[in-house]
């Protein structure tokens, strides 16, 4: 059995963002740190923070007045910050940058009363919070998930609407969404810059060469995760035996009998531990060393937030 290693994979610059703010607060602060949701959708990651302290909390009413809070990764709705602002919490911002993007575009559309269609998956966090970034009462903000939903949206006018997508979306079935919606509403108005993240395409462009080598992939990420789940699911519509795994934990040897070729990549939010582990476990089994596919390099770096909550300073 021979494996190849999906470039790039793991963890994205939003995701490092994020953790390291965390691991960052830890340190500077004396108090309890509460993240208001997983600051990454991974099990692996949340349970190291929980060893050390932090408290993963789903409402601000949870976090008691004048406490610590980290937004995670995948951003808050305006009213969610009112929350804590109220509360007089210290508000550690780690919403990743690509989606504090759409938000500020979403934000602008409220603003000038442009009626507005987000795609994206419903009750994931950052959809939750991209529609909390819609304010406007005498217009409107609609969620879709599939082409199928277009047929029930009612427009008021659409010479002025916008759509947006979540960062984190499958980019084949995203582009027949959005060709549905030209087609259906012909003014629309596209994002200035594509809304699906760099990380996710990438990821998606490698396990498609990816599917072209192996006869297996194994997608490393948790359950909750978007964008491994596209990963997976990408994998499956590519005709390959695909699972999604947490670890190494619940990889079953009758998934490799006649598997010669088996692809490994892992999730924006997963940590390359567990594709070391991975790999070191299917040798154990006779696997050969892995192979490492050729890919996109990734160099975006997002820094880190100078001050919080016009206190102190807080990254140097």
């Amino acid at each position: 059995m021979n494996i190849i290693l999906s470039n790039p994979r793991g963890f994205c610059a939003g995701v490092k963002r994020a953790i390291l703010i965390v691991e960052k607060a830890l340190k500077f602060y004396k108090k309890k740190i509460y993240v208001l949701h997983e600051i990454v959708h991974n099990e692996y990651v949340i349970d190291q923070l929980r060893r050390r302290g932090v408290v993963f909390v789903e409402k601000i009413s949870q976090i008691p007045d004048n406490s610590i809070v980290i937004f995670s990764a995948h951003g808050v709705s305006k009213k969610t910050i009112k929350k804590a602002k109220k509360k007089k919490l210290i508000i550690l911002d780690a919403t990743c940058p690509l989606v504090k993007k759409v938000h500020i575009e979403v934000s602008k559309s409220s603003q000038k009363n442009i009626e507005t269609i987000l795609i994206g998956h419903k009750g994931h966090p950052e959809v939750e919070g991209i529609l909390g970034q819609y304010t406007n009462k005498n217009s409107k903000i609609h969620l879709i998930e599939s082409i199928e939903d277009i047929n029930d949206l009612s427009i008021k006018n659409d010479r002025k609407l916008n759509f947006f997508t979540q960062t984190t979306l499958s980019i084949r079935n995203t582009t027949k969404i959005i060709a549905s919606l030209r087609n259906k509403f012909p003014q629309i108005s596209s994002p200035p810059k594509e809304d699906i993240c760099y990380a996710t395409t990438n990821r998606q462009i490698a396990v498609n060469q990816l599917s072209n080598k192996v006869n297996m992939i194994l997608v490393i990420g948790s359950k909750n995760s978007s964008n491994s789940n596209r990963l997976a699911e990408l994998g499956r519509e590519n005709g390959i035996f695909t699972k999604l795994i947490n670890s190494f934990v619940d990889i079953k040897t009758k998934w490799l009998r006649n598997v010669n070729y088996i692809g490994i990549t892992a999730g924006a939010s997963a940590p390359e531990i567990l594709v070391k582990e991975v790999v070191e476990y299917l040798k154990k089994l006779g696997a050969h060393e892995s192979i490492e596919m050729l890919g996109i390099q990734e160099k975006t770096v997002f820094q880190l937030p100078k001050k919080i909550s016009n206190t102190k300073i807080f990254l140097e």
